[in-house]
């Protein structure tokens, strides 16, 4: 490619999807990534698409909806285009009830999401029936919603970098920028925008495809479309070592806890990485508040994958069009015009 209508830094979820909207808009598009695809948070193997509560409704979670409601295409082009599993399934979620004031909360989100999320999709108190793969539950209910989706982020993450080549995109680990420039560099890159959380995750060997996803003790519980489960994860945000380490032996051993199903599932991976948070916990999109003339897109933290179908979609119609539907609260935007 000699000349890139738009160059994109970050080959993660974020960076990915800006590049793949420019593409399907006829753009010519580079990503630069010394690290190479899913080198950072992206790659990990967790996935968990989780909404937030049907409940305060602000301009962030009205986004998250909407681009939850466009995964499904979203990965399903994804997947045509290139012939990869993405592990995405749309597969509803299930979380215990501890007690009577969590059994009251749930059922007034009942109504509420009713009302915030309309026909799309559903949240409900239903009883527990005891089976395998289900959490146990105190009070003998359970939260059940028909929103959360799961992904593999690594295999998604590759699947999308696929799609990017496959519209004539270009993906490198150095090369020169041309174009607008889009930043999407992942925690290290926020540069007093934000910070990193690191996050530790385990992949246990036991087959529940298929299965909705669980939601325990605080811990997300994934089944995987290979006949794997992927638990986690942590949230420090002090660390010194990039590795895994004993948090994540406490991960796994509260995961076998909350779910007795895990218990002798053998471990086949144990992943650790650092999550890009913004200060003010929304997706850094728009112009970039540090770099005149270039863009950012950045702070995805634990509902990256989740954000990424619409962040490409409006990332690209402010880059290629000069069309800005970013939300006021995602920071960067208020930063540039402040």
């Amino acid at each position: 490619m000699a000349t890139a209508d738009v160059t994109v830094m970050g080959a993660g979820i974020f960076g990915l999807s800006v590049a793949y909207a420019c593409a399907q808009r006829g753009a010519r598009v580079q990503v630069i990534d010394p690290a190479g695809v899913a080198a950072g948070a992206s790659g990990g193997i967790v996935g968990a698409l989780a909404p937030h509560v049907p409940e305060n409704w602000n301009d962030k979670k009205a986004f998250q909806l909407d681009s939850l409601l466009m995964a499904a295409a979203f990965w399903a082009e994804v997947a045509a285009t290139t012939g990869a599993r993405t592990g995405y399934a749309r597969s509803g979620r299930l979380q215990p009830l501890a007690d009577a004031r969590a059994v009251a909360l749930a059922r007034a989100r009942e109504v509420t999401a009713a009302t915030l999320w309309g026909d799309h999709a559903q949240w409900q108190v239903v009883p527990a029936t005891g089976a395998a793969w289900e959490p146990p539950s105190p009070t003998g209910l359970l939260v059940s919603d028909t929103l959360s989706a799961l992904i593999h982020p690594r295999r998604a993450t590759k699947a999308l970098a696929g799609a990017i080549t496959a519209r004539g995109g270009e993906i490198v680990t150095d090369g020169k920028a041309s174009g607008p420039v889009v930043w999407a560099t992942g925690w290290q890159g926020l540069d007093g925008l934000g910070d990193g959380i690191k996050g530790q995750a385990a992949l246990l060997a036991h087959d529940a495809a298929g299965a909705p996803q669980l939601f325990a003790d605080t811990l997300h519980v994934i089944p995987h479309d290979d006949g794997t489960v992927a638990i986690g994860s942590t949230s420090e945000r002090d660390f010194a070592d990039l590795g895994t380490d004993a948090a994540l032996d406490d991960v796994i051993a509260r995961a076998r806890k909350a779910m007795p199903v895990l218990r002798d599932a053998p471990v086949l991976e144990r992943w650790a990485g650092v999550r890009p948070r913004a200060k003010s916990r929304a997706p850094l999109l728009g112009h970039h508040p540090q770099k005149p003339g270039a863009f950012i897109a950045n702070g995805g933290f634990k509902i990256g994958f989740g954000m990424a179908p619409k962040v490409g979609v409006v990332m690209a119609e402010l880059i290629l069009e000069n069309r800005d539907r970013i939300p006021e609260g995602f920071t960067a935007k208020v930063k540039a015009e402040g």
